[in-house]
């Protein structure tokens, strides 16, 4: 059972990246390369913060403020130092897993709603640095001009079709990695965690340097996806260090189910799309959208994902226990005959 589940979720994941390779050639919008490649983007993030959440039950607040230092990085270093954007970008995810070690090791010594205040007030420190600071940040003025990625075997990444590419390959890179992750002892440690502190120190789990871990790998992936965002925007503002973007990303968890892989890429691409298709109702299109939002945490509160996969594990047992029966009922059967 096992086997086949394992070779269905591949085949699943294949078409899904054959799917998404084919999207630009259907279609033509560059605006539409630009809303998905975006949504992209966020759902590298939303990974992240899945990571720490969803597979930890840490619900770190501050994690668009992470995905602003990454961003800043590749803007500071490429626009004020003149630093090659590729460099530039692996050292946005690494500033900003070490900023989160610090971090980690000062909030996460909290537990539950106080943790989650705590890295609030972290993350309304990062948007204020960024705001205040213009000798470094530019203020509110932002960075503008950031270079596009240079590059790579005589690849050009100016068209909004190659940015696409781009994105589109560090979305998969990033996917693959948190697939190891969550599959390995360290994801079942992370788990472990999650369903109790008491519990995973009875198994021999040292729980800070997890938790500092986890933490670690979430906002390495916020500080790549910031990078990403900043060579495929190419202007920064304080605004992406706003709360509403960690609370936007919780959203695409919540919608496609906390806790799994596939859920946040779900709620990352759908939601945005979403959005987009109500625009033509201008301001209202969020009466819209509020009830939906409302009705999907109600009526599916393990999210899409979640549920899809409930529903399966349920199925799966049933059918287990049918067959048990179904054998115990064959051995009775010839049992018998055995006697007569």
């Amino acid at each position: 059972m096992t086997s086949t589940s394992n070779k269905a979720s591949t085949i699943g994941w294949l078409l899904l990246l054959v799917a998404a390779i084919a999207f630009p050639f259907v279609s033509d919008n560059d605006y539409y390369l630009t809303v998905m490649a975006t949504a992209y983007v966020f759902a590298i993030a939303t990974l992240g913060l899945n990571l720490i959440t969803g597979y930890t039950g840490q619900f770190n607040l501050a994690h668009s403020g992470f995905m602003a230092v990454g961003a800043y990085t590749v803007g500071i270093l490429t626009v004020d130092h003149a630093v090659p954007f590729w460099i530039a970008f692996v050292l946005s995810g690494c500033i900003a897993a070490l900023l989160g070690f610090f971090v980690g090791i000062l909030s996460l010594r909290l537990k539950g709603h106080f943790f989650s205040i705590f890295t609030l007030c972290v993350g309304y420190i990062m948007y204020l640095i960024i705001e205040k600071w213009d000798d470094l940040t530019h203020g509110t003025v932002g960075i503008m001009g950031i270079p596009a990625p240079t590059p790579i075997a005589g690849v050009e990444f100016e068209t909004p079709r190659a940015q696409y590419f781009l994105v589109l390959f560090f979305l998969v890179l990033a996917v693959f990695v948190m697939r190891r992750i969550a599959h390995s002892l360290l994801g079942r440690t992370f788990m472990a965690i999650r369903n109790g502190d008491d519990l995973a120190e009875a198994l021999g789990i040292n729980l800070m340097r997890n938790k500092v871990l986890a933490f670690m790998l979430s906002v390495f992936y916020a500080g790549l996806a910031g990078g990403l965002y900043a060579g495929f925007v190419r202007f920064l503002g304080p605004g992406i260090a706003s709360v509403e973007h960690t609370f936007d990303m919780t959203m695409y968890m919540l919608i496609g189910g906390l806790g799994t892989l596939f859920g946040p890429l779900l709620g990352a691409i759908a939601v945005p799309w979403l959005t987009q298709s109500l625009q033509f109702l201008q301001d209202y299109r969020f009466i819209v959208f509020g009830p939906l939002l409302i009705a999907l945490v109600i009526f599916l509160p393990n999210g899409v994902v979640g549920t899809w996969l409930g529903w399966r594990a349920r199925s799966a047992s049933r059918l287990a226990e049918k067959q048990a029966k179904d054998g115990v009922s064959v051995a009775g059967r010839r049992e018998e005959k055995s006697h007569a």
